[in-house]
């Protein structure tokens, strides 16, 4: 029989020992074992025993859990992730060795995974300030800061993952979110009219002791605005941490992404990543039965979908796009880092733009970018707003987008007949298509043609090559 592999924690046992305030020899002491002995542990010389993590938890009062940790399994996945960048591509990183690293150096780890992150997001900032055909001012963007904190971190925080299925298995045992309002800070859920309200979908009321919601919300809006405040009430520490690292230029933006966290930790409360995760595997990605199985609408779902890149338990990796009849772009989360993640979404042959046509009807298309790229495309119509008479709506489309190799993962091409993909541009202005009949503006940097006659079917015709 396969023995299990020895674990190594000699960087995790000398920051508890610092933590506590203990030298080797009191923690010899304590545990009635040598200072040597505690030293070898330290430098990994030593695996740690089953015993021993006994006698750790049971001196000083610690979850066997938060001692024995994963074994730097989490720490090692996300360094994998990291190294997997093209940057990286000639460079031998043998597995095991990272693996070593990621364990044994947990503190460089993190040095490096964080400096990562500031180098995604330095090298986003710089994309939109050149996004432009003309030199932009380099004014601060709120909603462009917080869209780049959401993009550098592919649209995944296994920080709030965790909290949020601890926070989930303490609600289902409380009856549900109500009930855990209710236990665990005296709060009462109450529904009361829109005009009561005075505009807000929910407000936390501390003199009545009590979670005010419009009675106009759907089941599914009202469940997550009870997450919601769940998420504010209960992860200000994990925020706090995740923001910290962020990059921002004034408050507002650092107040976009707490609420981007804020309703990241809400989902994950309501759809939590491991049973969330098996689901979409067992219901092949079906957005509509995962909506139904959690109690969600459609659009959080596709939302949720684009976060499920916890290191270690990747699902798919998708692109979500929200856009209004204008073509306007109201939200953009990208899993995956696709090229028309930052700028694109208005090209007018994406069906997104078409769905409108056919309310809540789900729409597939394959798509393929100037650069041969192929993708596959959900798109469907949602509904915000409404709940009563008189009470104001608004439609919205959004996709889901996918690389043409994960497609077959998705129930959607299941005995669907293969097709010739949509030759879409990310941008106009980006977009090299000569024959495209739908172009609104010309390509940057390409020379237009003197006339137009042979191009008669184009709105402009400008020199190949």
């Amino acid at each position: 029989m396969a023995k299990d592999r020895p674990v190594y924690m000699g960087p995790r046992l000398r920051r508890l020992r610092r933590e506590l305030g203990l030298t080797q020899a009191d923690m010899a002491a304590d545990l009635e074992i040598s200072a040597s002995y505690v030293a070898l542990l330290e430098r990994n010389q030593r695996p740690l025993t089953a015993d021993m993590l006994l006698r750790l938890a049971r001196t000083y009062k610690l979850d066997m859990a938060e001692v024995a940790g994963d074994g730097g399994a989490e720490q090692t996945a996300r360094l994998h992730a990291v190294l997997k960048d093209p940057m990286f591509a000639d460079i031998d990183l043998p597995t095991l060795a990272t693996g070593d690293v990621a364990v044994n150096y947990p503190g460089i780890t993190e040095a490096l995974l964080r400096l990562y992150t500031s180098y995604r997001e330095e090298h986003l900032a710089l994309a939109d300030r050149g996004a432009g055909p003309e030199p932009q001012e380099d004014v601060a963007d709120p909603v462009a800061e917080s869209r780049r904190f959401l993009a550098a971190r592919r649209n995944s925080f296994p920080l709030l993952d965790d909290a949020a299925e601890k926070l989930a298995i303490e609600a289902e045992a409380e009856g549900g979110l109500t009930g855990w309002l209710k236990a665990r800070h005296n709060l009462r859920v109450r529904r009361l009219p829109g005009d009561v309200m005075a505009g807000s979908m929910r407000r936390l009321d501390r003199h009545r002791d009590a979670v005010l919601l419009d009675d106009t919300l759907d089941s599914a809006s009202s469940q997550f605005q009870q997450a919601l405040q769940i998420a504010y009430l209960e992860m200000r520490k994990p925020f706090d941490a995740l923001l910290k690292d962020g990059q921002f230029s004034g408050e507002s933006g650092r107040r976009l992404a707490r609420r981007a966290l804020a309703s990241y930790g809400a989902a994950a409360i309501l759809m939590p990543y491991t049973a969330f995760a098996r689901a979409v595997e067992a219901k092949r990605y079906d957005v509509e039965a995962l909506a139904r199985q959690f109690g969600a609408s459609f659009e959080q779902t596709a939302h949720r979908l684009t976060t499920l890149q916890k290191p270690g338990q990747e699902r798919v990796p998708f692109f979500f796009l929200r856009v209004d009849p204008a073509g306007n772009v109201s939200k953009r989360l990208d899993g995956a880092g696709f090229p028309f993640a930052r700028h694109g979404g208005s090209c007018p042959l994406w069906s997104v733009h078409r769905v409108f046509e056919t309310p809540r009807e789900v729409v597939t298309q394959w798509l393929e970018l100037p650069d041969g790229q192929r993708y596959f495309s959900v798109a469907r119509t949602v509904t915000a707003g409404g709940g009563g008479w008189g009470a104001p709506r608004v439609e919205r489309a959004i996709a889901l987008c996918c690389a043409a190799e994960h497609a077959h993962r998705l129930i959607y091409t299941q005995d669907a007949p293969a097709v010739e993909p949509t030759p879409i541009g990310v941008t106009c202005r980006l977009c090299h298509r000569a024959q495209c009949m739908a172009r609104s503006a010309p390509p940057i940097g390409r020379d237009m043609l003197p006339d137009d006659y042979r191009r008669t079917r184009a709105p402009f015709g400008f020199a190949d090559g």
